[in-house]
């Protein structure tokens, strides 16, 4: 079936830098208010020239820069004029049901069983291709070229000593905040992240932790000198105020942007997306100061209805006597913290987590932090409309694991997130507002 998509979408896919539309003989697929838009932004998709009350499936598909292609289905019926409004009409049943704008992106799932959708480089955009059918034949297709780069962004390679990752810069003379961009294990960058912070007025350095490029595959210990280094590049770049950098984290980088916030200096503001609060995996050195990781018990490793691991529990508890010592003490930063925490984590107990960490500012008289919970979401937590992650092969665990997570839940959160982490940025980044998505 993917191929047989593939082929049908052929048309539609841009080999001049240009959208093309092909609709029926009187059918068309209209993406509003543009057909180019920045991955940040919802879309309006629209359907007219049917017949009264004509059932039409809506079947929509990307290919990510592996290969791996994601789609989704769903069912409508058209209003008694042929006209058909995703903004305004339910879906009748597919990958979800009800009145769903952005259901199509959304809801994609992979063909390739545990797969998330990878964006090695994000100066350049995905293409959703939409199509429209009935009764097994195509009425229309239009694509939407979605951008995470607004026009002006520069993308930058980054090997400045051992320091390894991809630097996005606004448009403009700036100087701007800054912002280092953590993602987690197995040599991975967020580079969509980073460039949607980049269209949004922040210089953001999506910072490799370990296994990219010709950074070793195989660590036994993280020295927190490495992002020391990183902080003194950014704030060294002409583009940067001088004021303080932000970091943005997700699992296990979360630990890793706490104790960037606890030990290391210009740190104003860490948001920490479904992390730990104690060291994991490997020991933490800085300077003379060694955390070591948190310790495990495998016994407590389930596995679900469909066969994969559920890992949530596996780690023992951070704040019991004899696991203090490996409790990032945050305590001693002075920047202000947002926890952003899904109860349906299944990677790890983040709410606990969550929880503790304000617990533990709370006690030494601190006021600087917000936690955030979202119900039904999973662990990845990623941009607005990125299709869901529910299970993966875990980096440490090396199998398939449970991320967790409700599909239209976890979207919902996802845009909320989003939300929350520019107002974050903006506030305490001496931000100075712009309107760089009008440059698309």
């Amino acid at each position: 079936m993917a191929a047989v998509l593939l082929r049908r979408f052929s048309k539609l896919i841009p080999r001049n830098g240009l959208i093309k539309t092909y609709s029926g003989d009187s059918v068309r697929v209209v993406i509003l208010p543009s057909s180019s838009c920045s991955y940040e932004d919802s879309v309006r998709i629209t359907v007219s020239g049917l017949e009264p009350r004509q059932r039409v499936e809506l079947r929509s598909l990307l290919q990510d820069d592996k290969g791996v292609v994601f789609r989704a289905a769903a069912r409508y019926q058209a209003d008694r004029s042929g006209e058909l409004d995703l903004s305004r009409h339910a879906s009748l049943g597919g990958s979800y049901t009800g009145v769903e704008p952005m259901g199509l992106f959304w809801s994609m799932e992979a063909d390739v069983p545990h797969s998330k959708v990878v964006k090695r480089d994000a100066s350049t955009p995905l293409f959703v291709h939409i199509e429209a059918s009935s009764g097994g034949k195509t009425l229309a297709q239009a694509t939407n070229e979605r951008h995470f780069a607004v026009q002006g962004v520069r993308r930058v390679p980054v090997r400045d000593g051992r320091i390894r990752g991809t630097l996005f810069i606004p448009p403009g003379e700036g100087p701007f905040p800054a912002v280092v961009d953590l993602y987690t294990l197995g040599g991975i960058l967020c580079e969509p992240r980073a460039a949607l912070l980049a269209s949004n007025g922040f210089v953001t350095l999506a910072l490799a932790l370990y296994g990219y490029q010709d950074m070793p595959r195989k660590v036994d210990k993280i020295e927190l000198e490495y992002f020391e280094e990183a902080l003194t590049f950014l704030q060294n770049l002409p583009e940067v105020k001088k004021t303080g950098v932000g970091i943005v984290s997700i699992s296990k980088s979360g630990e890793l942007a706490l104790a960037m916030a606890s030990f290391l200096p210009n740190v104003k503001a860490t948001a920490w997306i479904n992390g730990n609060i104690a060291n994991v995996l490997f020991p933490l050195h800085y300077k003379d100061i060694v955390l070591p990781p948190l310790s495990e018990n495998v016994e407590r490793i389930t596995t679900t209805a469909s066969g994969i691991l559920d890992i949530r529990d596996v780690l023992n508890d951070p704040m019991d006597k004899e696991n203090r010592s490996r409790v990032i003490p945050i305590e001693r930063a002075s920047c202000n913290f947002l926890f952003i925490a899904s109860e349906d984590d299944r990677n790890w107990n983040s709410v606990y987590y969550a929880e503790q960490a304000s617990k533990i500012l709370k006690a030494h008289g601190k006021t600087n932090y917000d936690v955030v919970t979202y119900p039904k979401a999973g662990h990845f937590l990623e941009i607005p409309y990125m299709p869901h992650y529910p299970s993966g092969i875990h980096a440490a665990v090396g199998q398939a694991v449970a991320f967790g997570g409700e599909p239209k839940a976890h979207a919902v959160a996802q845009v909320d997130t989003w939300k929350r982490l520019l107002e974050f940025f903006k506030k305490h980044l001496e931000f100075a507002d712009g309107r760089l998505k009008s440059l698309l």
